[in-house]
């Protein structure tokens, strides 16, 4: 409990220093040659999902700091994050499916996939982005309404995503409650005759502690009230994702994956949102893969919110998209919240 109230301080502390700073992120280029995705932009058949424009050099910057590329994307809730939401892109044949992100509870599209999206496009990738679940189309903090209704609008963008692109599927990329959610479209929509991949980082799959917290207020008997009054009208995926929800409990019902999709998840020892960390991962499989970061690299101290950006958990993306084709899981030390030391 003190570990997680101490790192939100320090979230906090580190995002309000930021943007007092306007400190600019940190960026590294990948190394690979753009997609066509990257080469040009086009308007959203969708409002709330403009595309990015592509860099200069038809090769885009990829920030591995959750600090800075929170800060940059937080306050342009509706700009698709660089790299992603360019509808004339056309799948190659080396990466037929389209890749969808899908953000986490209290984030949003260009917030949590600075990284990823022009990761993903540097490397050959049609990339798609959209935002879910917020009190507006507009607003800066996404992801807090019921995971059902965020999977109908998940349905909804997919469809869209396969009818520009004129792809069979899509993969999908989720965070947190964005690497969950996707597997009641999946299994409750019929999103699995579309979808390829679920790509899943520190996802909720069977729940959440808070780190004790959550049976520390069912023991006290508050747990109820405070989901009834105070949690869930402000956000009812939080409450939907703590361990034992009644919509988790639905969920993983006979199974928590669905035949014809291949899950990968990976995760983190310092998972200090999504506790015990071991509850991000699916029981053993032929179609599933857990991997946990520090299994690869010890030097790696990626947090809850880092793992989107971390390289090591991004090598990882890459190479469950792309498994014919795998490369080397970089070493580094990263840090919680600011990532990588360069």
């Amino acid at each position: 409990m003190k570990r997680t109230l101490l790192r939100g301080c320090a979230t906090a502390a580190a995002a309000l220093g930021l943007t007092l700073a306007g400190t600019q992120g940190t960026f590294a280029a990948a190394s690979t040659t753009s997609a066509s995705s990257a080469a040009a932009s086009s308007a959203s058949p969708s409002a709330g999902t403009d595309a990015a424009a592509p860099a200069a050099s038809g090769r885009l910057p990829v920030n591995y700091h959750f600090s800075t590329g929170f800060v940059g994307g937080f306050f342009s809730p509706t700009k698709a994050p660089a790299g992603a939401n360019n509808w004339s892109c056309t799948p190659s044949a080396a990466h037929p499916y389209p890749v969808v992100l899908v953000h986490g509870t209290l984030e949003n599209m260009n917030d949590n996939w600075g990284g990823a999206a022009p990761l993903l496009a540097n490397n050959g990738y049609c990339v798609f982005a959209f935002d879910y679940g917020g009190s507006s189309a507009s607003a800066a903090i996404q992801g807090t309404g019921p995971a059902e209704d965020g999977a109908a609008q998940l349905s909804a963008f997919v469809d869209q995503v396969l009818a520009a692109t004129g792809a069979a599927k899509v993969d999908l990329v989720g965070h947190s409650q964005g690497g969950m959610m996707p597997r009641y479209y999946l299994k409750n929509l019929g999103g699995a005759a579309k979808t390829d991949k679920l790509i899943a980082l520190s996802p909720s799959n069977n729940g959440t502690t808070l780190d004790g917290l959550t049976e520390f207020g069912r023991q006290l008997g508050l747990l109820e009230p405070a989901n009834q009054f105070v949690v869930g009208p402000a956000c009812a995926a939080c409450v939907e994702q703590e361990v034992g929800s009644d919509f988790l409990t639905s969920l993983n019902s006979g199974g928590e994956t669905v035949p014809g999709v291949t899950y990968t998840v990976i995760t983190t020892t310092g998972d200090e949102v999504v506790t015990p960390y071991t509850n991000a991962l699916l029981p053993a499989a032929p179609n599933v893969t857990n991997i946990t970061v520090q299994d690869q690299c010890g030097l790696d101290a990626s947090d809850h919110l880092e793992i989107a950006y971390d390289p090591i958990a991004l090598t990882d993306v890459l190479n469950a998209l792309d498994p014919a084709h795998p490369r080397p899981v970089p070493c580094e030390v990263v840090l919680p919240v600011t990532g990588p030391l360069t």
